[in-house]
């Protein structure tokens, strides 16, 4: 059974040293000349304003998982839709049930305010 996977294995094996290769190669034959102005967080030539760690509202980060978390969800529906008619009634049923329990999580989501753009 794990034969399976043999050629997955492979291919993760030789990218990885391929990765390998190519930064330890780059690193050799490139130029590294480090100066304080190129050290600097930003190498816009621009003086930085403040910290380079800014604290940022967490509503950003929730409106990004929240978006990942029903995308993938959604992403289900079109294998379901695909096979729908092959499966039967209960897989339909299991499909009504996971459409109910996304859309709680939705309302939820939409009371407590976490959809609010300010």
């Amino acid at each position: 059974m794990l034969d399976q996977y043999a050629p997955v294995a492979i291919l993760l094996l030789i990218t990885t040293v391929v990765g390998i290769i190519v930064v330890f190669i780059s690193r050799i034959l490139g130029p590294f000349r480090p100066t304080a102005r190129k050290l600097e967080p930003y190498e816009s030539g621009m003086v930085a304003i403040g910290p380079a760690m800014r604290r940022l509202p967490v509503k950003f980060y929730l409106i990004a998982v929240l978006f990942i978390l029903f995308d993938i969800e959604v992403m289900f529906f079109l294998p379901f839709a695909v096979v729908v008619r092959e499966v039967g009634f209960a897989a339909l049923i299991v499909m009504l049930v996971f459409i109910i329990v996304l859309e709680i999580g939705h309302y939820y989501a939409w009371r407590k305010g976490a959809l609010e753009w300010e």
